[in-house]
């Protein structure tokens, strides 16, 4: 299981292709590069553009670019404008009619939903503080990433953690 979906994964990609080539690129030249669907990568471009974190160019030298600097876009903003709303867990996603209780059969007799939620706010914090700069460029100084802590596996359990980056 993993947290993010293929959608995410594949913006952060696209994103990073244009952070790499500041003149930017065309759905095409993206989708190439990774051998992904071309008119997936279109339809993530879109979204990033009606987002502002990609912006498009027409014409015969047209294609798109970022829209804003990697340093002021945090994980955070980016998984949840393209997750519509990223949620560790499905009892603490909030529903259109602002009750979660459709959500989970079990969420009137749950003990763990609260703390769930919890987790939740305190993993935000974190990618709150990783922006994307740091994910595309290795020289970047790492803020969020920094204090995060790396769990070495040892055979069928997980040892102490190592720190990832030393302040």
């Amino acid at each position: 299981m993993t947290l993010m979906s293929r959608k995410a994964d594949y913006a952060l990609l696209i994103l990073s292709f244009l952070y790499q080539r500041k003149e930017g690129g065309t759905a095409r030249a993206i989708a190439e590069q990774f051998g992904l669907s071309r008119s997936f990568v279109a339809n993530i471009l879109k979204e990033l553009c009606q987002n502002g974190f990609v912006a498009s160019h027409r014409g015969v030298k047209g294609g798109y670019a970022l829209a804003r600097d990697a340093s002021t876009i945090s994980l955070a903003e980016l998984l949840e404008t393209v997750e519509d709303g990223f949620q560790l867990t499905v009892c603490n996603q909030h529903t259109d009619t602002g009750s979660d209780a459709d959500a989970c059969s079990h969420s009137s007799s749950c003990t763990v939903k609260g703390p769930m939620a919890e987790v939740h706010q305190r993993l935000m914090g974190v990618l709150r503080g990783v922006m994307l700069v740091e994910l595309f460029d290795p020289k970047a100084r790492p803020s969020g990433l920094h204090a995060l802590p790396v769990l070495a596996a040892s055979g069928c359990g997980l040892s102490s953690s190592v720190e990832v980056f030393p302040a």
